[in-house]
């Protein structure tokens, strides 16, 4: 199975549309967003074509793609107005002993590690700083911010297929990539 990774839309009409492009062309099964969907955040200045409403008509388009988690910027609200499911904290893949801990990152992170084993990977978004690295034996991912990058990066998404993590602009280009140690075969557990 491939899956589009994406964290951090923060409401960006325009960087939603980019996504979704993203996601036809890379031709994806499916879309796993790491939260901060629709708000910007207090600490964040307004992204390109700010327009929550329109980042909700096209996420809904694709609801039956889309897994979710919660980010800091999630509220019930937004719940309210998404027709998939964005208020769980974390979730687990798991295939052939990869166990994939998919969450924010406001809670779970490389400082506050989740219960992982070596090999384990921890995804996540909220730095909007992407990363493909291996620490202490565990991985640490994170595809970057789809519409407010930090520390020079470009706005970001991944793909995930076969056990390789790809970071990539969106042109296509290849930022970063991880060989996460693990051929998957085509079907992940998806366990919440």
């Amino acid at each position: 199975m491939k899956w589009l990774i994406a964290s951090d839309i923060h409401g960006s009409a325009f960087y939603c549309r980019k996504l979704m492009e993203a996601y036809e062309k890379e031709q994806a099964s499916r879309m796993l967003l790491l939260g901060d969907l629709l708000y910007h955040g207090p600490r964040n200045d307004l992204p390109r074509e700010y327009a929550p409403k329109e980042v909700i008509s096209l996420l809904n388009g694709r609801a039956s793609e889309i897994l979710a988690v919660r980010g800091n910027c999630e509220a019930e609200v937004d719940q309210m107005v998404l027709d998939f499911p964005v208020m769980a904290d974390y979730m687990v893949l798991s295939e052939e002993g990869l166990v994939i801990y998919c969450t924010h990152g406001h809670i779970w992170n490389a400082q506050n590690l989740p219960p992982l084993k070596q090999g384990d990977v921890l995804l996540h978004g909220h730095t909007h700083i992407l990363k493909a690295e291996k620490e202490e034996g565990r991985w640490i991912l994170n595809p970057g911010s789809v519409s407010i990058p930090k520390e020079g990066n470009p706005p970001s998404y991944a793909v995930l297929e076969s056990g390789t993590f790809r970071i990539r602009d969106f042109e296509g280009n290849t930022i970063k990539e991880a060989d996460l140690g693990k051929k998957c075969r085509n079907e992940w557990s998806i366990l919440t």
